[in-house]
């Protein structure tokens, strides 16, 4: 009988070592299709932006239509826009690896490469479209700060369905430690987070609500 019980207890362990090892696999076989879901959205996103930038620097924006411009720039940002959502849900369901906040970080260098390029469109097709810059923080612990952001972004999101194609939407990390973005928040003297920039002119600090933000646009 105890040599009944111990075959039992080895067996036992030999079976949890087994699915042990066998959800580690499964957790990352699953963590492995969730990045190449990621990378497939970010590559197909990193050619448009790409394309929409040689298109303006081969033709040269004046040969180029404002309903061009805006509707190629919109239908960009309404799409990285909604692969963000996609990416935040990855990131809500487990530790956030090193390689989802590389993958996020990407996502952050097209959108900011999004916001020079309207910023230039802007010039040619001022009041064709307004811009709506939203900078927070990604990695901070801060609980009022993550609490605020969640806030802030259901506040957007309910300003972009109301207004639609009449704003482009930009949700940015700052702490991405990008060059390119931290000459422009430099630019617009932003030193506290988070804030919202319209139109590259009025910088919001404090939102509580859909109707504070629609003074702001005409």
């Amino acid at each position: 009988m105890f040599k009944s019980s111990k075959n039992a207890f080895w067996e036992a362990l030999v079976l949890t070592v087994i699915i042990f090892v066998l959800g580690i696999f499964l957790g990352i076989a699953y963590e492995g299709s969730k990045l190449d879901e990621i990378n497939e959205y970010y590559s197909s996103s990193e050619i448009s932006i790409m394309d929409s930038l040689a298109l303006n620097k081969i033709t040269g924006l004046d040969e180029i239509s404002c309903n061009t411009l805006t509707d190629s720039n919109i239908e960009f940002a309404d799409r990285i826009y909604e692969e963000a959502f996609l990416l935040e849900r990855y990131e809500n369901s487990g530790k956030l690896t090193n390689t989802l906040k590389l993958a996020h970080k990407k996502y952050d260098l097209l959108r900011t490469l999004l916001w020079i390029n309207l910023m230039e469109v802007s010039e040619k097709c001022k009041g064709d479209f307004s811009t709506v810059i939203y900078l927070y923080e990604f990695e901070t612990e801060d609980l009022i700060q993550k609490a605020t952001h969640r806030v802030w972004s259901r506040i957007l999101f309910d300003l972009k369905q109301e207004k639609g194609n009449e704003i482009i939407l930009i949700p940015i990390a700052v702490d991405s430690n990008l060059i390119s973005l931290n000459s422009l928040i430099e630019k617009f003297n932003v030193s506290a987070f988070p804030v919202v920039i319209i139109d590259n002119e009025h910088i919001i600090s404090e939102i509580n609500s859909v109707d504070e933000l629609e003074r702001y646009f005409g």
